[in-house]
């Protein structure tokens, strides 16, 4: 199967990772394009109201989250697919379940009345699901590049996701109070994972 490269060869192409990361920045647009069409309008207060940085460190911190997104997306533009290997099998199918992981979890965050908690779908499983979905669909993109540097990269995104979520969450908490403080107690933050009630962890 050969080795992972760190620094493979940067090249313009057709089969690049840039198609993996089509998905990827359509999950971030599509929610507001369709609004009113698919789902209730009023859903995407909610998102609005979680991605808001209530101090001066979130903000720092979502410009930082928001730097290794997209950085990482202009990358892919760069980066050839492995095609025809074993790595690149292994990777498409991570990838497949990042993506129905996310649409899941994107379409169960928008059908939950915007003054409930989302507790319905794969958030039974995770607090966080679209994180991991994200997760999984970098991972399955640096597994079919064969690339080192963008699983690195993916290691420091989904680092600072971790400090996000813990943001999002005491936003939550403030927001819905003891319905959500019960759904914390309840559901793990991440996928087989232990839950943990602590927003400041």
């Amino acid at each position: 199967m050969g080795i992972m490269f760190l620094v493979p060869a940067f090249e313009l192409g057709l089969w690049n990772a840039w198609i993996f990361m089509v998905y990827v920045v359509l999950c971030n647009f599509l929610p507001y394009l369709l609004a009113g069409k698919l789902f209730d309008e009023k859903a995407l207060n909610r998102l609005a109201t979680v991605d808001t940085p209530q101090k001066d460190n979130q903000k720092r911190l979502l410009n930082v989250y928001s730097v290794l997104f997209f950085g990482m997306v202009a990358f892919s533009i760069f980066l050839p697919l492995t095609q025809d290997t074993t790595w690149f099998v292994v990777g498409l199918t991570i990838y497949i379940l990042g993506v129905i992981v996310e649409t899941t979890s994107i379409t169960n965050f928008l059908t939950t009345p915007a003054d409930k908690p989302v507790n319905k779908g794969v958030y039974r499983f995770s607090r966080n699901p679209m994180y991991l979905g994200m997760f999984l669909i970098f991972v399955g993109t640096s597994i079919a590049c064969v690339s080192v540097l963008f699983l690195v990269l993916t290691a420091m995104f989904t680092a600072v996701s971790h400090l996000v979520v813990v943001a999002e969450e005491q936003v939550c908490t403030q927001k819905y109070g003891e319905p959500y403080q019960n759904y914390l107690n309840r559901i793990p933050r991440w996928i087989g994972i232990p839950k943990s009630s602590r927003i400041e962890d």
